[in-house]
C-alpha cells in the first residue's frame, strides 16, 4: 500500500551536547573564521571558486576544525550546483531555525532586535570595520569575516560577539544537524574554536531549541536587506 498521500513529519531539533574546544592560535582563528565565513555564503560559482582555496588554507588547522571545512569545501566543489543552490536556500532562506542572525534566536521579532542590530553596527565602527549593507549586520559570516580580517582589536570585538551570541550559534548546530545538512560542518568548525558552553548558555539552548525565540512582528528596514530569514514562517 502507497503512503505517499500522508504528511510527511517535520525534523525538530535537539539540543546537541556542547563540543570541546580545539586550541588555536590567533593566526589558525583568523583561517578557520574565515574559511567558515566563505563557505557559509550561497553556493554560487564566486563560492564554488573560493572553495578550493578554503580547500588548500586549512590544510594547516588542527585535524577537527580542519576536516569539517575541507569536507564541505569539498562537497561544494564535487556537488552539483543546482542542487545545492535548492538546499541552501531550502535552508537559511525558509527555516527559522538555521537562521544566520545571531541576534534573531534572543531577541526574535520584537523591537529588541532593533536595538540589538544596533549594538552590531556600533560594534564595527569601533573595530573599524566596515559592511557592504546586502545583509543585516548580525549575520554570522560577517561577525567571522571581522574576527578573520580585523587588527587585534577587532579580533577581540568579534569574539565578544559570538560569545554574547553563543546559545544562537550553538540553535544553529543543533537545526543543521538535525537537518543532516552540509553545511553543519562548517558552524561546527567554528563552535570548535569557541570558548567551552558554560551552564547558562546551556540552558538557554535548551529553551531556545524548544520555544523558540520571542515573537513581536515589527519592520527591520534600515539594517540590510536580512530578506532570507523567513520571518513569515513558524518556528521550524
Amino acid at each position: 500500500m502507497s503512503l505517499a498521500f500522508l504528511p510527511r513529519p517535520g525534523v525538530r531539533a535537539r539540543r546537541l551536547d556542547p563540543m570541546a574546544p580545539v586550541a588555536l592560535d590567533r593566526a589558525q582563528c583568523a583561517v578557520a573564521h574565515m574559511a567558515a565565513a566563505v563557505l557559509l555564503a550561497y553556493p554560487d560559482d564566486e563560492t564554488r571558486t573560493a572553495a578550493l582555496t578554503v580547500r588548500d588554507a586549512v590544510g594547516g588547522l588542527p585535524a577537527p576544525v580542519r576536516d569539517r571545512l575541507a569536507g564541505l569545501a569539498t562537497t561544494l566543489l564535487d556537488g552539483d550546483p543546482a542542487a545545492l543552490q535548492a538546499d541552501y536556500v531550502a535552508t537559511f532562506d525558509l527555516k527559522r531555525r538555521c537562521a544566520m542572525y545571531l541576534s534573531y534566536y534572543a531577541a526574535g521579532d520584537t523591537r529588541r532586535r532593533g536595538s540589538a542590530l544596533v549594538r552590531f553596527v556600533e560594534a564595527y565602527r569601533a573595530a573599524g570595520f566596515e559592511t557592504t549593507g546586502d545583509e543585516l549586520p548580525d549575520y554570522l559570516p560577517t561577525v567571522l569575516e571581522l574576527s578573520a580580517r580585523g587588527d587585534e582589536d577587532g579580533a577581540k570585538i568579534a569574539a565578544a560577539l559570538l560569545a554574547a551570541h553563543r546559545d544562537g550559534i550553538e540553535v544553529l548546530r543543533s537545526a543543521l544537524a538535525a537537518q543532516r545538512s552540509p553545511w553543519t560542518a562548517a558552524v561546527e568548525a567554528v563552535c570548535l574554536t569557541l570558548p567551552p558552553v558554560d551552564a547558562a548558555t546551556a540552558a538557554r539552548v535548551a529553551d531556545l531549541v524548544t520555544a523558540g525565540p520571542p515573537a513581536e512582528l515589527v519592520g527591520l528596514s534600515g539594517y540590510g536587506d536580512g530578506s532570507g530569514n523567513g520571518e513569515d514562517l513558524p518556528w521550524a
